[in-house]
């Protein structure tokens, strides 16, 4: 029994790991409420349906596969460091296939249903165009949850086997998948093996941190898609996903090497206006091993829900007046 709690100690290392599965079951059970406690839940069920079903959820779900699988075996040159290289391009693969299914089934599922005529027939029934716009984000939302499932596992286990994988090409003690651990009534069971194991938590928080910046573009991608078509919108969201991600460089280049006042001050309007994706970064921190305190976790949450929802308001606006005949 004893074994057991030194199994979970090594598991829980991490401040982060518990606040990661809080966060994470915080949010399954959300959307389960909404799917099915509300009317924008029928539109919500429907649009994840939609998602998981087209060509590219498949095609992003095979190609990351493949990609998280070859670079568990690709050499990173990195001085022994290359569990730490496949933390990075993991995540990073998690995120922009993400962001490419969120993107690309808001132009599919809610321009093409506007420019088809056939959004007329869903505002026909009980279900106003607020409700339209808030089933069609929260199902394209699952639909990215259900891709990150299953790459999420599969990005767990390369992680798992790398560990050993590069113990053995350094000629070092290969550490043992499993360690069998004693339970009540003497029964002895086998279980991942904490040294392994704690080095696949590390990851979780970077991928639920991942998650919420898919969150925030697929917002901005439902605004664009009420006005625009798909084609603007993939430009739109990419150059917010690369400005997203420099703000916080460009306003510290504004104030120490360019000093210029014009500079600074467009640097901290774009940087207040766009939102600042570099919050949800954290390679550098998992891939170094080092914990994500659990208020960083909250207050990430907390700022992409909120940047989320306001993106979702200016949608109500820029549809309210759309004209569907």
């Amino acid at each position: 029994m004893n074994n057991i709690f030194v199994f979970a100690q090594a598991a829980a290392e991490q401040p982060s790991w518990a606040s990661t599965w809080v966060v994470a079951l915080l949010l399954f059970f959300a959307l389960i409420a909404f799917s099915y406690g509300t009317r924008a839940g029928i539109i919500a069920r429907a649009t994840t349906k939609e998602a998981i079903r087209q060509p590219l959820f498949f095609l992003l779900l095979t190609i990351s596969a493949v990609v998280l699988v070859v670079n568990t075996f690709m050499p990173f040159f990195t001085l022994e460091d290359d569990v730490k290289m496949l933390k990075e391009c993991g995540l990073a693969t998690l995120l922009i296939s993400g962001v490419l299914l969120g993107v690309w089934t808001a132009g599919t599922s809610i321009t093409n249903e506007i420019e088809g005529k056939t959004a007329m027939t869903l505002l026909s029934k009980p279900i106003n165009r607020r409700q339209f716009i808030l089933g069609k984000y929260i199902g394209i939302i699952q639909g990215v949850l259900w891709l990150f499932v299953p790459l999420t596992l599969i990005f767990g286990f390369v992680i798992f086997y790398k560990v050993g994988y590069d113990q053995r090409e350094m000629s070092k003690e290969i550490t043992a998948w499993f360690q069998t651990q004693q339970i009540i009534g003497g029964i002895e069971l086998p279980l991942p093996h904490p040294a392994r194991f704690a080095v696949v938590t590390q990851i979780l928080p970077g991928v639920v941190l991942s998650f919420f910046q898919v969150c925030v573009l697929t917002a901005i991608s439902v605004a664009v898609a009420t006005r625009l078509p798909m084609v603007v919108n993939l430009v739109v969201c990419f150059a917010v996903f690369v400005v997203g991600n420099l703000t916080p460089m460009m306003v510290s280049q504004g104030k120490t090497v360019i000093q210029n006042e014009v500079v600074t001050f467009i640097a901290r309007l774009i940087a207040t206006i766009l939102p600042s994706l570099e919050a949800f970064n954290i390679y550098a921190a998992v891939a170094t091993g080092r914990s994500v305190p659990p208020a960083y976790l909250g207050t990430s949450l907390l700022y992409g829900a909120a940047y989320a929802a306001a993106m979702i308001l200016v949608a109500f606006v820029l549809f309210e007046d759309r004209d569907l005949a």
